[in-house]
């Protein structure tokens, strides 16, 4: 049976969820100090106790909340609504992505510092070279 045909079976909302969060049974055992069998045990129950469901959503990285109200239609209408808004113009608002500084300017600044360094370079090279040329005439 799946979710839509149970939706409140809290076991299958934990064993989703994890999945989605690329997490294996035995990364969630560990971090639970239990083993993979227990939480296939716990996954393919219908029913969790409040503690231990408090535990598991911690270990998960999301809310007992979360846990409880997770549907798979409520999924794929959350990524929908995000692909919807990469299309307007407020990208940039959702994520928050706001340069503090000018990238052309860092870019320059890097150009000027390899100059620099490669005229240090230039200027050891030509000292070698002299001193090289100084030894061979002492000779």
């Amino acid at each position: 049976m799946s979710t839509l045909t149970k939706p409140n079976h809290i076991g299958r909302k934990i064993s989703r969820i994890r999945e989605l969060r690329d997490m294996k049974q035995e990364a969630l055992a560990q971090a639970l100090g239990t083993n993979q069998q227990a939480i296939s045990a716990m996954e393919n129950s219908e029913t969790i106790d409040d503690e231990k469901l408090v535990e598991v959503a911690k270990a998960l990285g999301v809310t007992v909340e979360a846990i409880k109200n997770f549907s798979e239609d409520g999924m794929i209408n959350y990524f929908n609504t995000f692909n919807e808004s990469v299309s307007d113009s407020s990208f940039g608002s959702i994520h928050n992505n706001k340069c503090t500084f000018n990238p052309l300017d860092k870019l320059m600044e890097t150009v000027e510092e390899n100059k620099k360094l490669y005229e240090r370079l230039l200027q050891s090279e030509k000292e070698k070279i002299e001193y090289l040329e100084k030894l061979l005439k002492e000779k």
